[in-house]
């Protein structure tokens, strides 16, 4: 069980204040792939427009090589950015359009991040090669989080 109350402190103490956005998304994604058991990534896909389209490129992260480049409505991260929606998946496999950047993920959580305007800017993608990994609790204690990486941006 993640003490979420602690990682808050932690990340808090880490990037507030710090004025630098990069710094900031690659601290949280050492400190997630530090702290929480059974991940295999975590990291940051972030928003851009292509020829008049959103799409999400890789951002700093933890873990294996990734995809470099999703729409918004493929895969797990594409779908949460669009639907501006947490996802929270117990089987990867069983997900429609799933992207696997790394076979040997088996759950995933996404989550969105926004600026002060209320837009998403990216999401906060975490795997593992466990099925069923992520619990309501991770998705309540992550959301805290994604609050301390917005307040920081």
């Amino acid at each position: 069980m993640t003490n979420y109350r602690t990682l808050s402190q932690q990340l808090d103490a880490l990037i507030g204040g710090v004025p630098y956005r990069l710094a900031n998304l690659s601290n949280t994604a050492a400190l997630l792939y530090e702290v929480l058991p059974d991940l295999n990534w975590a990291g940051f896909y972030l928003s851009r427009e292509e020829d008049g389209e959103n799409v999400l490129i890789l951002g700093p992260f933890q873990g294996r090589p990734a995809c470099i480049r999703i729409e918004y409505g493929k895969g797990v991260c594409g779908t949460a950015a669009q639907q501006d929606t947490v996802l929270r998946v117990a089987d990867v496999h069983a997900f429609p359009g799933h992207i696997a950047c790394d076979a040997a993920s088996a759950s995933e959580i996404v989550l969105p991040v926004h600026n002060e305007k209320g837009a998403v800017i990216g999401v906060l993608d975490l795997d593992s090669p466990l099925p069923g990994r992520f619990t309501e609790e991770d998705e309540n204690g992550l959301s805290g989080l994604v609050k301390i990486i917005e307040q920081n941006l």
